[in-house]
């Protein structure tokens, strides 16, 4: 398992999977995330619906910040909030 310093953030490129096994793998890795901790999804659509969905089950735990907006490539940063509100 790969240690990451406060400078490095894991990347998680969701491209290679199959569309009904992406939401799974990127909620094992929200549910993992502790506080403070943070990764960046990358995917070949825009995840708004993931945004939604996230929200949903976690409300006002996650931050969810585009890096980049295609129009072949997403990068969003997802992170856990320190403090749930």
């Amino acid at each position: 398992m790969a240690h990451t310093t406060d400078t490095e953030i894991n990347e998680i490129d969701v491209r290679t999977l199959v569309p009904m096994q992406r939401h799974q793998k990127i909620f094992e890795l929200v549910d993992q995330l502790v506080p403070g901790g943070k990764f960046v999804l990358i995917n070949d659509h825009d995840p708004k619906p993931l945004y939604y969905q996230l929200e949903a089950e976690h409300p006002q735990q996650f931050s969810w910040t585009y890096l980049e907006r295609g129009p072949v490539v997403w990068r969003v940063e997802i992170g856990r909030l320190l403090k749930a509100a």
